[in-house]
């Protein structure tokens, strides 16, 4: 017996004769957990990730203001004010001289600074003006087909109400960034589906077939991730025509970044279909008859769906990241068409950042939704395997 070979003392035996009825003596609990489906232990192990559940419904409520923008931002997409060209953010106010009035800001009195040639804004503290809310403001179409007016807050009457400041042009830039949103939070679920049907049809292919399909697909993939990203995209950017109009450029940037980003997911479904691919009920479907894309489809695939969607949540960001960054080095998307990047575009002057700090504000919902779709993929990716 070797020094360390294991001792009956080190085991534990059950002497006790096993009892078929002892299901019948479990709690309603332990029986809850015992006939449980997939998708329930999944959810039940995703709502202690307490982290991952907040940044779940963080990510709603963006997808969901980005949904009514419209209705939300308290001006339209381009309406300007001329007199309050590069306004700082305006204070809401409750009380006036001790007495409660309600949501109100103060107008601005400006002045010109001949020594820096800078506008002087300064709050005109005599008259409060209230806000509006449920009102009637700006004209829009609501998705550029129902026209509307209907606005959850208003500015007061021939009053202003910059939240968040105002840009070069006197457009309420909290107005602009709702706009904004709609454009880099769905560029990445369009992108996203672009790459993962790339990464689910090749790198399916290479793993179940191998050989020399395996050897190509390999090689292609090694030949697309040894290009430097930033590069590639500003080429890529590049070949779109200047002549295109806003909305075919939206949707060349969520091709190119679907046909950049597919390579990773095609390499995580290679590996699981070349251990998925010896299993016996492949074997079994196949002696039955089935094609190879059903028993991808339907056998193969569904098998790991769950670090797909996983998957999924981690790359979005990469999506929103893509179309920020060729945004603001201007070979994304241009005006009229408004997202996250485009109005950082506007910040790339030095000066600008330090006299209007206020028109960088937009990177604030570029961190907060990157952190959310990450936070919320590792709580996906743990319940991804319940058992665990």
């Amino acid at each position: 017996m070797t020094k360390n070979a294991p001792t009956t003392a080190d085991h534990f035996v059950c002497q006790e004769q096993f009892d078929p009825k002892a299901i019948e003596k479990l709690t309603p609990e332990q029986e809850a957990v015992f006939l449980a489906s997939q998708k329930k232990l999944m959810w039940w192990k995703f709502k202690r990730h307490k982290v991952a559940v907040i940044c779940g419904v963080f990510l709603a409520f963006m997808y969901l203001t980005a949904f009514i923008s419209e209705i939300l931002a308290p001006y339209g997409l381009e309406t300007r004010n001329s007199k309050y060209i590069y306004a700082p953010p305006q204070s809401v106010h409750l009380f006036h001289k001790g007495e409660f009035v309600g949501p109100f800001v103060y107008d601005y009195k400006s002045e010109l600074d001949l020594t820096t040639l800078k506008r002087i804004y300064k709050p005109d503290t005599r008259t409060p003006h209230k806000l509006r809310f449920m009102c009637s403001g700006d004209k829009y179409w609501f998705w550029g087909m129902i026209e509307g007016s209907f606005h959850l807050v208003c500015p007061p009457e021939r009053k202003p109400f910059f939240f968040l400041g105002a840009d070069r042009l006197g457009r309420d830039v909290m107005s602009r960034m709702m706009y904004g949103a709609r454009i880099s939070l769905t560029i990445g679920l369009i992108g996203i589906s672009i790459s993962f049907t790339l990464g689910i049809v090749i790198g399916g292919l290479a793993g179940y077939y191998g050989g020399w399909v395996d050897l190509v697909v390999q090689r292609i993939i090694e030949v697309i991730q040894s290009l430097p990203t930033i590069p590639l995209w500003l080429a890529l950017a590049a070949i779109m025509p200047v002549t295109w109009s806003p909305i075919l450029v939206y949707f060349g940037i969520t091709v190119i970044l679907g046909l950049i980003d597919w390579t990773g997911l095609a390499r995580a479904v290679r590996s699981k279909l070349l251990a998925l691919r010896e299993e016996d009920y492949v074997l079994a479907a196949r002696l039955m008859g089935a094609s190879p894309r059903r028993i991808i489809g339907l056998h193969l695939v569904p098998g790991f769906m769950s670090h797909l969607i996983a998957s999924a949540t981690i790359t979005i960001p990469t999506m929103i990241l893509g179309e920020t960054a060729l945004s603001f080095l201007g070979l994304g998307l241009r005006s009229p068409i408004v997202s996250w990047g485009v109005l950082l575009n506007e910040a790339q002057n030095i000066n600008v950042v330090a006299l209007y700090p206020w028109l960088i504000l937009p990177v604030v919902p570029v961190i907060l939704v990157i952190l959310a779709f990450n936070f919320f993929g590792d709580g996906l990716r743990d319940a991804a395997d319940p058992y665990g």
